[in-house]
C-alpha cells in the first residue's frame, strides 16, 4: 500500500510540473518564484540538484540527506532519510561537494530511527516532509541564517535530534573544533572541496530550542534530548566565513514564516528582473532555472565588510565579496548571465574573482577557502569580459599574480593548447589597458600558436579516434567537440578550415553526425557558430532545437556513441530534467537555457556582443537598477516559429543579427519577426566575426 501511495504522489507531481499547454499566461501578477520548481534536476545524474531551502547568493541551504543520494546528497525518488545537510553546492560533479552537519530526529533516543518520506513540499526558501512515522520537518533560510522545525508525534516517549558535526559528502570531512554553551553549539569545520582539491573552513552556532540536554555519543556526534513535556523543537543556524562571533551574533528568535517570508521576497526580487510572457509551461521552466543561476557564488563578507581571504587572513573590503567559484564550467554561461541581468550583484562578482589574484588563486582551491568552492580556470577571460562591458576594474594590483598565472599555463594536451591560448589572448587584452605594449604583444603571439597546435591535432578528421571521449589526453570531450574551442578568433579558424564554405560544411557534418555534446561544456558554443557565417538561420534552428525539441544525444561519460543514444528533450521540468551525466555545474546548463530562451547569446567571452535568436517567449522586460529596460517582443508571435524574418530596434530596421552589451544596459526595444521559413537574407549584414591580428 505504501508504495502504491508513492507513486500515485509521484505520478501526481509529474503531472502538475511536466504538462504542456500551449495557453499563453497573461497574468503579469504572478510572482516568478510560484513558477519555480526545486526538484528539477534533483534525481540520478540528470542535473545533480537539490530542493534544499536556499537563498540567493548563499552558502547555506538546508536541505534532505536521503539514501540513496546523488551528488547534493539527495535523490527525488528514495523515500529513506538519513536527515539534514547544510551546505549544497548545486550541480558539480566529482560526487560532490558540502553535506556539512547532518541532523536527524529521532524517536525513543534510536539513533537509527527510520525516516520513510510520506510527503514533501518545497518552493524557493523552503522545504518540508513529513514521515510515516509522525515526524515532521520544515525548513527555511535567510542569508547565512537558517530555521528549521521538528514536530514528534504525541505519543512518544523520548524525542531528539541526532546531530553529526562530521558530516560531509564523499568522505570529505577534515576536522572540527566546537564548545556548548547552555543550548547553543558553535565552531568551526574544515572539509575537503569539489574533488579534494583544496579545504574550506564554515564558522557555525546553532541553538536547539526545548532542550534537555546534549548528550556526548562520540568525538563529534550528539545526541540533543528535548524536555519530556514538548512534542517539537526548532534549531537555529548560521554561518560565517570569518569567525564564530560574526555566526552567533545571527541566531534569533525570529519565526519559521518569517524566514520564509523574507526568502521568498528576496527570491520574488531578484527573479523578477526578467519577465517572461508565453506558454505557462515554458516561463515554469525558464524561471525554474533562472532559479539554479542565482544559486552560486556565495556572499562571504560581513555586513562591517570583514571577510575571509583565500590565504587565511582576514580582510576587509569595500564591496560585497563573493566566493564558492566553479569557473571552468560557468564562465560560458552563468556568468556571463549575471553580467547582463544583474549588474548590481556582478560588480561585486566580478571584483571577488580580481581579489582572488591577491591572496594567491590557484586553479582549483586553496587550503583556506571561505566556502565550498570548485575551480577558477580562465578567470582571466570573465575579467576581460567585466572589463569590456564596463565593470570598475583595476588590474595594475594584481598584474604580477596575472603574470605569474600565465606562466603556469599548460599545452601539454590538445584541449589545454586550445584552453590556454584563450587565456593567453585575455591576457594580452589586459595588458594593452595596462599599456605594457611588450607583454601585450608576447601574449597575443602566444595566443596565435593555437594554430599549429590546431593543424597538428584537428584538423584531419579521417583519424579514427576523432568521436572518442578523452581521446589524445583530451579531458570531457572529443577531438570533434574541442576543434571549434578558438572563440575569439573564429576568422582565423575559417581559415584554417580553408574557407567559409569549407568551415559551414564541416559544422554541418558535425551536426548531422550528432556529434554535439549538450551534456558537458567544451562544445556549448558551437551551435551559435552559423551566426558568424552567412547562414546565420541554422543557428535559429539548433538554438529552438536545443532549447524546447527533440534532439539525438551519443556521448556520456561512459564513452557510449552509438551504443543506447538519447533521443528526447534536453530540458524538461520533472526531477530527471537533463540528460544522464548532464551536471548543472553552479548553474551552467540552466543560464545557457534562460540566455538563449529570451533570444540573446553570448558571441565570446571577453567580447562584450550577443548574436540573436528567436525568443521562446511572446515578450521578455529585462529590468535594470537604474531604470532603464530592455524590451524585447515577438512579432505575429506563433510557438512553433523561430526563424528570425526582420527585425527593428528602437523603431528602426536592424539587419544585422547582433547587438553589443551597451545596447542593452542602455534600454530599448526591440522588436523580433518570426516566421515558419528561414530568412537566408536577414543577419547576413555586417555580419560580427572575432578576429585577431596575425602575429608579425
Amino acid at each position: 500500500m505504501k508504495k502504491q501511495i508513492f507513486i500515485l504522489s509521484t505520478l501526481s507531481f509529474f503531472l502538475i510540473c511536466c504538462s504542456t499547454t500551449s495557453q499563453i499566461n497573461t497574468n503579469a501578477v504572478s510572482p516568478p518564484a510560484k513558477k519555480v520548481n526545486v526538484f528539477l534536476g534533483s534525481s540520478g545524474d540528470h542535473g545533480q540538484m537539490s530542493p534544499s531551502a536556499s537563498s540567493p547568493f548563499n552558502m547555506l541551504s538546508i536541505g534532505p540527506q536521503t539514501y540513496s543520494h546523488n551528488h547534493t546528497g539527495y535523490e527525488y525518488y528514495a523515500e529513506r532519510y538519513e536527515g539534514f545537510t547544510h551546505t549544497h553546492l548545486e550541480g558539480v560533479g566529482c560526487t560532490g561537494s558540502g553535506g556539512n552537519i547532518l541532523i536527524k530526529p529521532v524517536l525513543n533516543k534510536d539513533i537509527d530511527t527510520k525516516l520513510l518520506k510520506k510527503e514533501q513540499q518545497a518552493s524557493p526558501g523552503y522545504y518540508e516532509v513529513s514521515f510515516e512515522n509522525g515526524v515532521h520537518a520544515a525548513m527555511s533560510v535567510n542569508h547565512n541564517f537558517g530555521l528549521e522545525s521538528y514536530t514528534f508525534p504525541k505519543d512518544t516517549y523520548e524525542k531528539g535530534l541526532y546531530i553529526d558535526l562530521s558530516f560531509a559528502l564523499a568522505n570529505r570531512f577534515i576536522s572540527e573544533e566546537h564548545t556548548i554553551n547552555n543550548n547553543v553549539i558553535s565552531g568551526w569545520i574544515d572539509t575537503h572541496t569539489t574533488c579534494h582539491r583544496g579545504v574550506y573552513r564554515i564558522y557555525y552556532a546553532l541553538a536547539v530550542s526545548n532542550l534537555n540536554k546534549f548528550e556526548k555519543l562520540s568525538d563529534h556526534k550528539y545526541y540533543a534530548g528535548l524536555n519530556p513535556n514538548t512534542d517539537n523543537t526548532t534549531v537555529q543556524i548560521s554561518f560565517s566565513s570569518v569567525n564564530v562571533e560574526y555566526a552567533k551574533n545571527k541566531l534569533s528568535d525570529i519565526n519559521l514564516e518569517t524566514v520564509k517570508k523574507a526568502s521568498n521576497q528576496e527570491w520574488n526580487s531578484l527573479l523578477s528582473y526578467v519577465k517572461v510572457q508565453g506558454e505557462d509551461d515554458r516561463e515554469n521552466l525558464f524561471y525554474s532555472l533562472l532559479y539554479r543561476g542565482l544559486q552560486s557564488p556565495y556572499k562571504i563578507s560581513e555586513k562591517d565588510g570583514t571577510y575571509s581571504a583565500i590565504n587565511g587572513t582576514t580582510q576587509k573590503a569595500d564591496f560585497e565579496v563573493y566566493n564558492g567559484w566553479a569557473i571552468w564550467d560557468n564562465y560560458r554561461e552563468q556568468l556571463p548571465m549575471l553580467s547582463l541581468l544583474y549588474p548590481d550583484k556582478y560588480a561585486d562578482i566580478s571584483k571577488s574573482i580580481a581579489n582572488l589574484y591577491k591572496y594567491g588563486k590557484k586553479d582549483w582551491s586553496t587550503r583556506h577557502e571561505p566556502s565550498p568552492t570548485v575551480r577558477t580556470e580562465h578567470a582571466l577571460v570573465v575579467l576581460l569580459d567585466a572589463y569590456e562591458k564596463k565593470y570598475p576594474l583595476d588590474f595594475l594590483p594584481i598584474k604580477d599574480s596575472i603574470i605569474a598565472e600565465v606562466n603556469k599555463l599548460n599545452f601539454g594536451a590538445p584541449d589545454k593548447a586550445l584552453e590556454s591560448s584563450y587565456d593567453f589572448w585575455a591576457a594580452s587584452k589586459i595588458m594593452e589597458i595596462l599599456k605594457d605594449d611588450k607583454l601585450a604583444k608576447a601574449y597575443h603571439n602566444k595566443s596565435l600558436d593555437y594554430k599549429k597546435y590546431w593543424k597538428k591535432d584537428f584538423a584531419d578528421l579521417t583519424k579514427n579516434d576523432v568521436d572518442k571521449m578523452q581521446a589524445r589526453g583530451l579531458y570531457q570531450g572529443t577531438i570533434w567537440q574541442y576543434r571549434w574551442f578558438v572563440p575569439y578568433d573564429i576568422d582565423g579558424l575559417k581559415n584554417l578550415a580553408g574557407d567559409e564554405k569549407q568551415f559551414i560544411k564541416e559544422l554541418d557534418q558535425f551536426f548531422e553526425e550528432n556529434n554535439y555534446n549538450h551534456a558537458n561544456q567544451p562544445d556549448l558554443q558551437v551551435p551559435g557558430l552559423y551566426n558568424a557565417t552567412k547562414q546565420p538561420w541554422k543557428s535559429q534552428k539548433l538554438f529552438r532545437n536545443i532549447l524546447l525539441d527533440t534532439v539525438v544525444q551519443n556521448y556520456f561519460n561512459d564513452n557510449s556513441k552509438g551504443t543506447d543514444p538519447y533521443i528526447g528533450k534536453i530540458y524538461k521540468n520533472q526531477p530527471r530534467a537533463y540528460l544522464r551525466t548532464m551536471d548543472d555545474d553552479a548553474g551552467t546548463m540552466s543560464s545557457w537555457f534562460v540566455m538563449r530562451s529570451i533570444g540573446l547569446s553570448p558571441v565570446n567571452i571577453g567580447t562584450p556582443v550577443y548574436y540573436l535568436t528567436a525568443p521562446i517567449f511572446k515578450k521578455v522586460s529585462i529590468s535594470y537598477p537604474n531604470g532603464k529596460k530592455f524590451e524585447i517582443e515577438v512579432k505575429n508571435y506563433h510557438k512553433d516559429h523561430f526563424y528570425i524574418k526582420s527585425a527593428t530596434l528602437n523603431g528602426k530596421p536592424l539587419n544585422q543579427n547582433w547587438l553589443h552589451h551597451k545596447d542593452i544596459i542602455k534600454g530599448g526595444k526591440l522588436i523580433i519577426e518570426t516566421s515558419e521559413t528561414p530568412n537566408t537574407k536577414w543577419g547576413i549584414e555586417n555580419t560580427f566575426v572575432t578576429k585577431i591580428k596575425s602575429s608579425n
